[in-house]
């Protein structure tokens, strides 16, 4: 017997990818969203009507929030009496949960699953593949999943729900929420994102200093795809003593003695309270 999923936000971006890919998939899909402009966005892409969060919440076993972090206190607060016992509602950030979000439901599991995104390095032999650079369309991509409470036979259940909205999965990562918010916001977005928009600054300074922007980008570019390889083992490659000294030099003057205080307790919290 299929497990019925109530869509929360079906007619967001995450909701709208996530209903997609879930028409692939064997769970009976209610799909609920309250803005008009959400249901017909919806109705557009695949097809399918919302009903009332009532009718979709009634016998659900998995209640999916495709909302807005931002939205999470909220929408799971109106929602959790109307949750049947036993059920999993399934997050797709850590952040509202981390930040303590979830109603008190003893009876209810929570379980958070996101994406990896499509690796830079990989091996997609489609075009529609090398152009998925979000996931969820053609490109494999790995995914991280947190049981934060309930039995620990319901993370298989959760790990299927995760494996259906980002279809294709390469690989499955089990992690927990805390671990989880390592990743995001501390790794991908304070330290990964802000060194990118970085770069892209350098890349615009260099470009205001008399370097052609098409030579700039090129040489940017190129250079990441080389060094990223070496540094992050795709291939088995050294630097020149010139880009080891660079190296020696440039970080001092980049980044403060004390940046890896980002992933501390205490600021990653602060970093999601930030969020949401």
């Amino acid at each position: 017997m299929a497990h019925k999923l109530a869509l929360m936000g079906a007619g967001g971006k995450m909701g709208v990818r996530s209903a997609t890919n879930l028409l692939q998939s064997d769970f009976d899909v209610a799909h609920v969203e309250i803005s008009e402009a959400g249901r017909a966005r919806l109705k557009d892409a695949i097809g399918v009507d919302c009903v009332p969060v009532e009718e979709a919440l009634k016998d659900a076993d998995v209640v999916l929030l495709a909302v807005p972090d931002t939205a999470i206190r909220a929408v799971a607060a109106s929602i959790i009496d109307m949750v049947p016992a036993g059920a999993m509602v399934v997050c797709l950030d850590a952040a509202g949960p981390f930040a303590g979000h979830l109603p008190k439901r003893d009876d209810v599991t929570y379980f958070v699953t996101h994406p990896c995104h499509p690796p830079i390095y990989n091996d997609e032999q489609t075009e529609a593949g090398r152009k998925d650079y979000f996931g969820g369309i053609a490109a494999q991509q790995g995914i991280v999943n947190a049981l934060m409470q309930g039995p620990e036979e319901h993370y298989a259940l959760g790990e299927k729900v995760g494996r259906a909205i980002y279809a294709p999965v390469a690989r499955s990562h089990r992690v927990t929420v805390e671990q989880m918010a390592l990743l995001e916001p501390g790794l991908s977005e304070t330290v990964c994102a802000s060194l990118l928009d970085v770069m892209r600054e350098a890349m615009d300074e260099v470009v205001r200093r008399g370097v052609p922007k098409e030579a700039a980008r090129d040489f940017l570019l190129g250079h990441m795809n080389i060094l990223g390889a070496v540094i992050f083992d795709e291939i088995d490659g050294v630097f020149s003593d010139a880009c080891n000294k660079a190296i020696t030099f440039g970080k001092p003057m980049l980044m403060r003695d004390d940046w890896k205080r980002v992933f501390e307790p205490d600021e990653i919290a602060a970093s999601i309270q930030r969020i949401t």
